[in-house]
């Protein structure tokens, strides 16, 4: 009995306790500035909480850096070929204290819409070859195992760039290899795999992906994310039909069937190119990231959970951080807020996975550029706004619990 007194007491004693868990914010803000801008919003309300930090990645941009600082691994500079087939400056990693030498690498690096300038968004045009280049250059530093994430691409190539990168050759019906691009897939007639690098096979290759992608279909990758890539409708129909002849050409060279494969969808289709050309293994994103994050930990420290990320919409259940948090907090039975660059069709569908609450960071219409220039301002004033909500809450049922024993 004394200990469940002092058990209690711990728990009444102890700093209200916040845990902020964002994805970044798409081409303006990384995870961690995120998080931290969400804390300071915080701290102005309830400056002697106590605010937990874990900044959260899901394949995309971040997951490189992510996953090498939590196993004190290292970072490795290298120039490759950018989705609009201009060089840029690019990275991968390799993962600390594994005994397999573990390469790190996240698509967006090399073929992530942050490197498309908005002038020249074609899915038609893009490609992943620069990839398929990070693999190489992994290789060559004596990579044992590729791990791979899949997230933010501006390609939707199937992951053919990546592939033909590395040694694989996609061929129109004369024989001539055909170009980079979703669009030259309507072209491809065969494919050769006699000449791949020969590293592939001696190496384990493993990729995190959001097992809700697919290749085809009414929610197939060309058709959900080609809009946001900059394909018109007409583009969109093109490159569907594009991929369904990739996938039936993988299917006749290698028996792997990637049109209905999970996550095959991943990154403009890059899932596809992996496991049907490359033989690598696809991997729900979250069951790797959980691996080498703490996430579980601290949200059994956590009274409160706040997430964010750029667009809170329809799709967010669908592998999106938001949600995955959620969910994961609500095993806990904890309250979970979202906030967002923007709120879109769709979102109330959420209330059903665990998000309790959610608001956008704007309060007035504002351009794009400003709103991606002002986004860490508009952060603070948002978790500031929410928790002097929540704040009010707690005044409450502080009050309800004081007349009901006063009564």
């Amino acid at each position: 009995m004394l200990k469940l007194e002092h058990a209690r007491q711990d728990r009444q004693s102890k700093a209200f306790t916040v845990l902020v868990a964002p994805s970044g914010f798409k081409e303006s803000l990384s995870a961690r500035e995120v998080a931290e801008h969400i804390a300071t919003g915080v701290l102005r309300v309830m400056p002697e909480a106590r605010v937990l930090k874990a900044p959260m990645v899901d394949g995309g941009e971040g997951f490189t850096e992510a996953l090498v600082e939590a196993t004190g691994g290292t970072m490795h500079a290298v120039r490759v070929t950018g989705p609009v087939g201009e060089p840029v400056d690019s990275f991968f990693g390799f993962l600390g204290g594994r005994a397999r030498k573990t390469a790190v690498i996240e698509m967006a690096a090399a073929a992530g819409l942050r490197l498309v300038p908005r002038d020249r968004r074609n899915p038609m045009l893009t490609t992943s070859y620069g990839v398929g280049e990070l693999i190489r250059a992994a290789l060559d530093a004596g990579a044992e195992r590729i791990l791979l994430g899949c997230g933010d691409s501006g390609v939707n190539d199937g992951g053919a760039g990546m592939a033909q990168a590395l040694g694989a050759r996609l061929l129109d019906d004369k024989g001539w290899p055909i170009g980079h691009g979703g669009g030259e897939l309507s072209r491809l007639a065969r494919i050769d795999l006699s000449r791949p690098d020969p590293r592939l096979k001696r190496v384990q290759l493993d990729a995190a992906v959001n097992w809700h992608n697919v290749l085809l279909g009414k929610r197939g990758v060309a058709r959900v994310f080609g809009p946001q890539k900059g394909a018109t409708p007409e583009q969109v129909l093109v490159l569907e039909g594009a991929l369904l002849r990739y996938a039936r050409t993988i299917a006749g060279a290698t028996g792997v069937d990637v049109a209905t494969l999970p996550g095959a969808g991943a990154s403009g289709g890059l899932g596809a190119g992996f496991a049907g050309l490359l033989g690598g293994r696809l991997h729900p994103r979250y069951e790797v990231v959980m691996q080498y994050l703490e996430l579980d930990r601290l949200i059994e420290q956590a009274d409160l959970v706040i997430t964010a990320e750029g667009s809170l919409d329809g799709q967010t259940p669908f592998g999106k951080i938001p949600a995955e948090v959620a969910q994961r907090a609500k095993r806990h039975g904890l309250p979970v807020i979202a906030l967002a660059g923007t709120i879109g069709k769709g979102v109330r569908i959420n209330f059903e996975h665990g998000i309790d609450a959610f608001a956008s960071i704007l309060t007035r219409p504002c351009t794009l550029e400003d709103a991606i220039t002002n986004a860490g301002k508009l952060l603070v004033r948002a978790a500031e706004d929410v928790l002097r909500m929540v704040s009010v809450g707690m005044s409450l049922r502080r009050r309800a619990r004081f007349e009901r024993l006063v009564a």
